[in-house]
């Protein structure tokens, strides 16, 4: 049998994909196009920290030194990627500077493919006529190579490479501009001290709300002062915590155990789980607004103008929480960085045009901390356009896979670390478990109708709760009914807590999914 496996990507995902892949006998060639391990982790702001306290953000089986605060700065998180890395013997099967242009596949014919009723024609992750080529260039010498492997997958994350940039009107665009204009991931690019230069003496405005755009407008202040503040361009108004404790509640006690899942109908759920769901419904709401009355109090969210309209759990369902940094609203108030809503902006001259005001924000620097286009470089990895347009499926649904991994029209195929979760790490370890299960042949998968039956289940969900962010693919909410799926395919108990009332209110975690030894 087929024992090669390409891994695409040597963030978290791609070193987890790895290392359990090992773990079953494979031998995994890893391709990752910078110089080192770390993904997301290797580029940073100077004051980024992790956003989850590190309880729920480490590997199963490799705790965090106990010298790590509780919310570890990039560089420790950095730290103790490598460390896993390099406890598990993994750098050796990475190739660096190797950037995949694009995977192949040679076998049957696109019209047999999608004629199959089982995925890869069997149900298994192999097929005996069918392998993908990957052509590969190393950045260095410029030369290419072509690897054919029996099993590719993909780790390549949402939030890298490809930048999310607005579209605006002919002429009113960053060309119309006559200061700078750069992306958020151009500005992580930098050393710190190149950073703090580049930032210096300049009116700066910053597009976006999450965390990126938080953390660079406090470098921003930091720098400039109420001299020359920094604005901050924002559409939308997001629930972002100042910690993780509303009111002295540990906020997993809320919202990630059991008995916070049941308030919600869940994909799959049977006659009695919806029932409890709508019975509980008013609870879901009535938890919402005891996190929002906290967050408004202590930030002073309706002095600023900044209470959200959706609620706490359509924000958290959505993964769009995060944690508001410390004195962020403190500069606010000294005039360091000035809010600005703006649901549509274009370029001038001067700086920024809000739609329905004729004065433009006058700016030297404009950094667009807007996202990335996860689901365009999922694509365009892709050689054939039928595989492309499978993949990202629709516009009007979430990425269809199976299991947030198998896509049940790409065979010999899985992807790790897209959809998103309150702690990705975690997340991705148990997926990196479930592929490794599957590659040696403990369960099957389902026939493709039904995967994508299921695909179509939590597409439901998503829209019911992630409401216009459904193309996240948000799982944070409802991790713990993710994680029984993948339990119970492989012949796992998905209950792990010891105890009728620790199983249902104590949070979930790593921890609680660690490896028997």
């Amino acid at each position: 049998m087929e024992r090669k496996v390409a891994i695409i990507g040597a963030g978290i995902s791609g070193l987890l994909a790895c290392k359990y892949t090992l773990s079953k006998g494979y031998t995994p060639v890893v391709f990752e196009s910078r110089s080192s391990i770390g993904g997301v982790w290797t580029q940073t702001f100077e004051t980024t920290k992790l956003q989850t306290p590190r309880s729920v953000y480490q590997f199963s089986d490799f705790p965090w030194p106990s010298s790590v605060p509780e919310f570890p700065n990039h560089s420790q998180v950095l730290d103790y990627i490598v460390s896993y890395a390099t406890h598990f013997n993994l750098l050796r099967h990475i190739k660096f500077n190797s950037e995949v242009l694009g995977i192949e596949y040679e076998g049957p014919s696109d019209e047999e493919v999608q004629a199959w009723e089982l995925w890869s024609g069997t149900g298994e992750p192999f097929n005996c006529k069918g392998k993908w080529s990957i052509t590969v260039k190393d950045t260095n010498s410029l030369s290419t190579e072509v690897y054919r492997v029996g099993f590719v997958i993909l780790c390549v994350g949402q939030y890298s490479d490809v930048p999310k940039i607005p579209e605006f009107p002919a002429g009113k665009g960053p060309e119309a501009f006559r200061g700078k204009v750069i992306h958020s991931v151009e500005y992580a690019a930098m050393d710190f001290e190149r950073a703090a230069e580049f930032i210096k003496g300049k009116r700066t405005t910053v597009v976006g709300f999450q965390k990126s755009a938080l953390d660079i407008a406090m470098e921003c202040s930091a720098a400039n002062g109420a001299l020359n503040p920094c604005r901050l361009l924002y559409r939308t108004e997001h629930w972002n915590i100042p910690d993780s404790n509303p009111w002295g509640v540990p906020l997993a006690y809320l919202y990630f155990n059991r008995f916070a899942e049941l308030r919600v109908h869940k994909p799959g759920e049977g006659f009695f789980l919806s029932l409890l769901a709508t019975i509980l419904s008013p609870l879901k709401w009535g938890f919402s607004k005891f996190v929002e009355t906290y967050v408004n109090q202590k930030l002073s969210l309706a002095k600023f103008g900044m209470v959200p309209e959706q609620s706490f759990h359509t924000d958290i369902s959505s993964c769009l929480i995060s944690s508001m940094p410390e004195e962020f609203y403190d500069r606010v108030e000294k005039g360091s960085i000035i809010l600005k809503k703006a649901p549509k902006f274009s370029f001038c001259k001067e700086g920024i045009v809000v739609d329905g005001e004729a004065s433009p924000l006058e700016s030297d620097l404009v950094i667009l901390a807007t996202g990335f286009k996860g689901d365009e470089k999922l694509k365009d990895i892709f050689v054939s356009p039928t595989f492309q347009k499978h993949i990202i499926g629709s516009p009007n649904a979430s990425i269809p896979l199976f299991r947030q991994c198998i896509h049940p029209r790409v065979p010999q195929l899985a992807v790790i670390g897209f959809s998103e979760s309150v702690s990705n790490l975690y997340t991705s370890e148990m997926r990196s478990r479930w592929l490794a299960e599957f590659l040696d042949g403990t369960f099957k998968l389902p026939s493709i109708k039904e995967m994508e039956k299921d695909a179509e289940r939590w597409d439901k969900y998503l829209k019911r709760y992630s409401e216009k962010h459904y193309r996240r693919s948000c799982i944070a909410a409802l991790h713990i009914w993710y994680n029984d799926q993948l339990c119970k395919d492989m012949g796992w108990n998905p209950k792990r807590k010891k105890g009728f009332f620790a199983e249902l209110f104590e949070p979930y975690g790593p921890l609680d999914y660690r490896p028997i030894s």
